[in-house]
């Protein structure tokens, strides 16, 4: 019995050490996963923080420039109602030559100052305002389109005829928005250059226009019917 039992011991004490290696080496790999872990984070931990600085200061700076924006936009707003309660033409004219602007703005501006300018009486700088616009590329086209629009109508004759002709044509290509008011111009132009006949099929043609407002066209009506033409007895 005895040798049996030290047999028995002796075969338990020969087990043992075969599970224990591999559970030390276990342990060890997951240390030295550890150890790597910390080493990996102290060494890139600086990375972790500037991205959090630049995404927290990239959201502040987004928000300090929408805050600059609408002041900006609010003190050239205030600026504009401050300049046009003037009631003297003149000196609202010389409010809105006062007031700075970049942009966009400065297109709402010389709009203004146009018309300011040309309720005073000074059509040449009214023109010379309108052209500033017409001219800048980076303004909106519908800006540069009524520009253009205004400057063909308040120039006139100033203008020669082959230009304006030329600038309407372009803003009556279809689908333009200022198309009917084009086609106006261009029936009187042709008029004015004693083509009757050119006059009349153009108004003629503008009364089947879709999106011609009433006031247009109680305009076209009166000028078919000065050069002696027939309106429409649906419109009539």
């Amino acid at each position: 019995m005895a040798r049996r039992n030290g047999r028995a011991r002796s075969n338990n004490s020969a087990e043992a050490p075969v599970s224990n290696p591999e559970s030390f080496i276990d342990e060890v790999n997951e240390e030295l996963k550890r150890d790597r872990l910390f080493a990996f984070m102290r060494k890139w931990a600086w990375l972790a923080v500037l991205l959090v600085l630049v995404l927290v200061g990239g959201a502040a700076w987004n928000e300090w420039s929408k805050a600059q924006e609408r002041t900006r936009a609010q003190a050239f707003g205030d600026a504009i109602v401050g300049a046009l309660e003037n009631e003297d033409v003149a000196a609202r004219a010389g409010a809105l030559r006062a007031i700075a602007a970049q942009g966009d703005q400065q297109g709402i501006l010389n709009l203004l100052l146009a018309a300011s300018e040309l309720e005073a009486g000074d059509t040449a700088a009214a023109m010379t305002a309108l052209a500033s616009v017409e001219a800048d590329s980076t303004l909106p086209q519908s800006y540069r389109q009524i520009a253009a629009l205004k400057r063909v109508i308040i120039g006139g004759a100033e203008i020669p005829m082959a230009e304006r002709e030329q600038i309407l044509n372009g803003l009556a290509a279809p689908g333009q928005a200022f198309r009917p008011l084009a086609l106006e111009q261009l029936a009187l132009l042709a008029l004015e250059s004693g083509d009757r006949d050119t006059a009349l099929s153009r108004a003629q043609a503008l009364l089947q226009e879709a999106d011609v407002t009433p006031g247009l066209r109680r305009r076209v009506m009166q000028l078919i019917v000065v050069l002696g033409g027939e309106v429409p007895s649906d419109l009539g």
